[in-house]
């Protein structure tokens, strides 16, 4: 919901990218785990995570900023004062060991200044001003309760309970574990993975919104054709089985004058069949037809577990014009 699906988001959607961010995760483990072998160590640390992530340079530099946040929110946390931030300039062996860490670390492998370069590159980063901007769009139309919620879910990430994200990981089972520094790294980059999930799987979604007069419409992906006539089919199935498309009843014939004089009413207009249930069967139906459009829209604004599978494929295709040379 905060990175920009729908406020209740499909239960399929949520297991395929649950699923695909636990194969990345392992994946990357067993190549930590394999990096860390080859240079003797007993644990899968922060510098195998960086050592893998050499050649990104942009994600790189997002973890770098994340690195020195966290140092930066342990400061805040310990309750250092200012005069102890001064001193710490001249020493940050304890309040930036992370930054610390990826510093040496990244000045024993650079030959050519490019790593080392980024701790002092302040570039706008693309991706996060694009999901701030994404943020602040869907967050106009909020009211307060929406906004407390989607606040809420801001706040949410991998590394507040790292029992369970370390036993998802199975990493009881690992003969080189990560250490705390590790897995928060790891936590990060689960995050970021389901964030750039959402960011191609948006792009997907709105390249196949069919538009009037789009010449290009004939190459949609069947996943996306099949699944929308599948939903066109259900609603048209619900819209014939509504109420409004009931036959109308059987016209009652008008009282006569004799029991207009009496008092008498045609059946069904007094006790449990009278004029106020039928307002309130009215009432009913139009609040179920209201209830069934939100959950309708809800879905269909909603990723679909086929946005994500495009997402996936688009990823892992390689483009260029000597592609399928390679």
């Amino acid at each position: 919901f905060s990175l920009g699906d729908a406020r209740r988001p499909l239960h399929e959607t949520a297991i395929l990218v649950e699923d695909i961010v636990h194969t990345q995760l392992i994946n990357l483990l067993q190549q930590a785990a394999e990096v860390s072998q080859m240079r003797g160590a007993r644990v899968i640390s922060a510098e195998d995570l960086l050592f893998l992530m050499r050649k990104d340079k942009k994600k790189l530099r997002r973890l770098l900023k994340y690195m020195f946040f966290r140092d930066y929110k342990s400061k805040i946390v310990k309750g250092i004062e200012e005069d102890d931030l001064l001193e710490d300039k001249f020493n940050s062996n304890n309040t930036n060991k992370r930054q610390k860490l990826a510093q040496d670390f990244l000045n024993s492998i650079d030959q050519t200044g490019e790593l080392l370069a980024m701790f002092e590159d302040d570039e706008i980063d693309d991706v996060k001003q694009e999901r701030m901007e994404r943020a602040e769009r869907q967050t106009r139309t909020m009211d307060s309760v929406q906004y407390a919620e989607f606040c809420e879910s801001r706040q949410l990430s991998f590394s507040k309970k790292a029992s369970k994200f370390r036993d998802w990981l199975d990493c009881s089972s690992m003969e080189i574990k990560p250490n705390a520094v590790a897995m928060e790294i790891l936590a990060y980059l689960a995050y970021e993975t389901v964030a750039q999930l959402v960011d191609l799987a948006l792009l997907v979604k709105q390249d196949m919104t069919p538009k009037a007069g789009d010449p290009f419409s004939h190459a949609i992906s069947a996943t996306f054709i099949q699944y929308h006539n599948s939903t066109e089919s259900t609603s048209v199935k619900s819209s014939l089985d509504s109420p409004e498309n009931t036959p109308p009843p059987t016209p009652t014939p008008p009282a006569s004058a004799g029991q207009q004089h009496l008092g008498k009413t045609p059946s069904g207009a007094l006790g449990n069949g009278g004029i106020g249930q039928d307002s309130t069967k009215s009432k009913q139906r139009k609040r179920k037809k209201s209830t069934a459009a939100c959950g309708m829209e809800a879905q269909s604004d909603a990723i679909q577990p086929s946005h994500i599978r495009e997402a996936i494929r688009r990823y892992g295709h390689k483009i260029g014009p000597l592609s399928p040379f390679t």
